[in-house]
């Protein structure tokens, strides 16, 4: 992997695949994620003729794991760094689970003048279930907010269970099979920033392109978070896809490639 150093000595580290004229399309994963779990997508895309870039910020893949000081603001910041090192623009950006809400917070610092189109893959931009949106993580409200992922990812009951999974669960597997499953302190952090943010004005405010994308048997969240997030972007629109988990581009591989490049040819 190449890698960049944020304004702060940080490394960071990404890859790049395809035509070097083609579309850049920025990929982010999740929480504990690595950039490598994009396999799935990175040939699809590049089969189309766009440039990919899969990135490791912070805390994260084969980038640096700084002890301290890995927030949601930060990794805003890091993504920021990132597309101008590399001088991106013109540019569709792919965020699954936490790296979707960290093109919110991108957008929230910057401005979106290097964007060309956001695809936000199975993650609510609000965490926190309330009278408002009851489209946040199973369980999670305002009275245990400060207790509910104070030491871990709670299992939820919901979604396919692991033993029906069959080739969805072995995709899942071979993606993160390098992934330390234990969470430090750090991390936990981490994970608590990105639980009590609310990004829904941030979405409010974005004029550029929008896709939504929700598995139906997400293990987190209603699948109802897509459109009800569509529905306040300027330019939103959403897809659900069935059999599918929170993992949706690793589970459904073939699904998700499918939607994404009609997102991205439209652009």
């Amino acid at each position: 992997m190449a890698a960049i150093t944020a304004d702060d000595g940080v490394r960071l580290e990404y890859t790049q695949a395809g035509d070097p004229s083609g579309r850049p399309v920025v990929l982010l994963a999740g929480f504990k994620a690595p950039a490598t779990s994009w396999r799935y997508q990175v040939g699809a895309l590049t089969q189309a003729g766009f440039q990919v870039f899969s990135v490791d910020l912070r805390g994260h893949g084969s980038a640096e794991h700084p002890n301290a000081g890995v927030t949601m603001e930060r990794r805003g910041q890091d993504m920021a760094q990132v597309l101008e090192a590399l001088d991106l623009t013109d540019v569709l950006l792919v965020g699954g689970s936490m790296g979707g809400n960290t093109i919110w917070s991108y957008l929230s610092q910057f401005s979106a003048d290097r964007i060309a189109g956001i695809a936000i893959v199975d993650q609510t931009p609000k965490m926190l279930n309330t009278a408002d949106w009851p489209h946040g993580y199973y369980g999670f409200y305002e009275s245990n907010a400060d207790t509910y992922f104070a030491e871990e990812i709670p299992p939820t009951g919901h979604g396919t269970p692991i033993w029906k999974r069959g080739r969805r669960l072995l995709r899942l597997l071979k993606a993160m099979k390098d992934v330390d499953r234990t969470l430090t302190r750090g991390e936990l952090a981490l994970l608590n920033d990105h639980a009590k943010a609310d990004w829904r004005p941030v979405i409010e405010g974005t004029d550029v392109p929008v896709l939504f994308v929700a598995g139906a048997e997400s293990e987190h969240w209603p699948a109802s978070h897509a459109a009800a997030s569509a529905g306040l972007a300027p330019i939103g629109t959403s897809v659900i896809i069935p059999d599918d988990g929170h993992a949706a581009n690793i589970e459904q591989p073939e699904a998700f490639n499918e939607i994404l490049l009609d997102f991205a040819k439209s652009l």
